[in-house]
């Protein structure tokens, strides 16, 4: 019987979600992914820090200690994998309106490593579905997530790997699954939160160590015409960590300082939770 953490303890997962949970009925709520090595949540404190800054944002009310409790809790029993942490505001009236004393859900499910899919180059297409930069829910992992799911879908129908979106100007946002960044010679771009992107904690890490590594990590809206004529793209979450990516037509080829800026990420890890990616299997692109 699989179990998950609920409210405090972990218990079965069957009959674990109140039917009248605003999540599961309005899809009232948000999550985090994180991966954790050897019983240590990579960068921990800016998930929760995230999770904390969404919850403000939908007005959901929850102790940071109890995320604390449920993130160290779920680490500690799965010890090298994927924890995910959904919050929701609880059961509540009919209808749309808050309720008056919301008592939000604290759910923690876990998963096993899948280091294959670290650095894994992936296909693109760019999906007929725009990311609404003018909903706060961008930048969110909110629960609604059907337009990632169905585009998703439609990219495997295509043969690609995942589905870059275009927000309603026209701008790349990200893709169905991923934060996005554009090489060009030694700059290295990136779509702004206010272009529809949700603030990767993988991303802030690349953002924050690039000039480490030769590159010179810029916010700045791009074009779909700019991704025709770079150096290189790749993707980044917590559990692909960096993605090369290619659009049709091109190839997934990076150049040898994000190269260097995927070792300085496993060295990371390894620093931060004991244990190298590539220990485990990860195997960084071909230089």
């Amino acid at each position: 019987m699989q179990t998950v953490w609920l409210d405090g303890d972990f218990r079965d997962a069957a009959g674990a979600v109140d039917a009248g949970d605003r999540g599961l009925l309005l899809g009232d709520g948000v999550f985090d992914t994180a991966l954790v090595v050897g019983g240590t949540v990579f960068q921990a404190e800016r998930h929760v820090d995230r999770l904390m800054a969404a919850l403000a944002v939908l007005q959901i009310p929850l102790e940071r200690s109890r995320i604390e409790s449920a993130m160290a809790a779920l680490a500690e029993r799965q010890q090298t994998g994927s924890i995910r942490l959904t919050v929701t505001r609880g059961p509540g009236p009919r209808g749309l309106g808050l309720p008056p004393e919301p008592r939000p859900m604290l759910l923690g499910t876990s998963a096993p490593l899948a280091p294959a899919l670290m650095f894994a180059p992936q296909r693109l297409v760019i999906s007929p579905v725009r990311r609404n930069e003018t909903s706060p829910l961008s930048r969110l992992k909110a629960l609604g997530y059907l337009d990632a799911v169905l585009a998703l879908e439609k990219a495997k129908e295509e043969g690609a790997d995942d589905a870059l979106f275009l927000n309603s100007r026209g701008m790349a946002a990200c893709s169905a699954l991923a934060n996005l960044f554009v090489v060009d010679g030694f700059e290295l771009l990136t779509p702004p939160l206010k272009d529809g992107v949700l603030p990767g904690i993988t991303r802030a890490w690349i953002v924050d160590n690039a000039e480490n590594f030769g590159l010179r990590p810029l916010e700045r809206s791009i074009t779909a015409k700019k991704l025709d004529a770079v150096d290189g793209l790749f993707l980044s979450n917590s559990l692909r960590l960096m993605a090369p990516a290619a659009l049709p037509g091109g190839a997934a080829d990076i150049p040898e300082t994000v190269r260097r800026l995927m070792e300085g990420l496993c060295e990371a890890i390894a620093a931060e939770c004991g244990t190298d990616p590539r220990a485990l299997g990860a195997q960084l692109p071909r230089g």
